[in-house]
């Protein structure tokens, strides 16, 4: 037997976040975390302590958290995880708010909007907009077979109405048209020195060429041909590409482009909107809000 403080400050002696111990020990005690802290002196029988240490070598060598408990926080779903998806992060919820937003705005007049989430994973962002908007027709597209069988598996737990799409971007999508994309597509440059710690994800899920910017450029050019005339394109991308995106953008046609900042107040989304035929030419001048 060894006692929960015994563990931790092992835990503490590997690196690990205190945080993170706590929610590896209430994963394998089937506690709460608030449990685990009123119950230091608890004792843990010796198979699940090494279980536990297992877990703790695990994450002092960065396997992303949501793999170890298989589970994930997003917008206020649960969502299982594993090492096929990329681990939702919680900056990508600005691309949500931004939707959301939308939805409830300038597009609140589109009874039925039909919304596509290019790249889904584990399905976070789709199965988000599909729960705050009901109204919504919610599609996702994934090429991986792997992602794409555990973000359907998300859907049916929390019985959200997506149409799961198999395919790369826009493909599946032939002859459709929708209100509203998003995508958090892959974003990394090849050969990025922060590769390394993300070793443990997918790498088609990060790496996008050798200056991050390839599927960015593959989305946004082939947008138009799939939103319908005032829709909107959203993209998530790294902290240092909103001028690039912006740009991307705005040689592609679109109007009100503009880049909205995350939790730590990085330009972190940048989208834009597709004119009506009636509109004039789109501005170049990009703008933050």
């Amino acid at each position: 037997m060894t006692r929960i403080d015994t563990l931790l400050a092992e835990a503490r002696a590997l690196g690990l976040d205190r945080l993170d111990a706590q929610l590896l020990l209430a994963h394998h005690l089937q506690r709460p975390r608030a449990w685990v802290i009123a119950h230091e002196d608890a004792e843990v029988p010796a198979a699940l302590a090494t279980q536990v240490r297992a877990d703790f070598a695990r994450r002092a060598d960065q396997v992303p958290l949501a793999y170890l408990t298989g589970w994930r926080e997003f917008y206020g779903l649960a969502l299982q995880v594993g090492p096929g998806v990329l681990d939702p992060r919680p900056d990508t919820e600005t691309l949500v708010d931004w939707a959301l937003g939308l939805l409830a705005g300038e597009l609140a007049e589109r009874p039925a909007p039909r919304v596509v989430d290019l790249g889904t994973g584990s399905g976070a962002i789709a199965l988000a907009l599909a729960q705050r908007c009901p109204r919504a027709q919610v599609l996702a597209v994934e090429a991986s077979a792997e992602a794409l069988a555990l973000a359907r598996a998300n859907g049916q737990r929390l019985g959200l109405p997506v149409r799961w799409l198999a395919g790369h971007w826009w493909a599946p999508l032939a002859g459709m048209a929708v209100d509203l994309a998003l995508s958090n597509p892959p974003y990394i440059a090849d050969g990025d020195p922060h590769l390394p710690a993300l070793r443990h994800e997918p790498r088609q899920a990060l790496v996008a060429g050798g200056d991050g910017l390839d599927a960015l450029r593959e989305i946004i050019a082939n947008a138009s041909a799939h939103l319908r005339a005032g829709g909107w394109l959203l993209v998530e991308h790294g902290h240092a590409q909103a001028e690039a995106v912006r740009a991307l953008l705005a040689a592609a046609g679109f109007e009100r482009v503009r880049s909205r900042r995350d939790i730590g107040a990085i330009e972190r989304c940048s989208g834009g909107c597709r004119p009506h035929l009636a509109d004039r030419p789109a501005t170049r001048s990009p703008y933050m809000d």
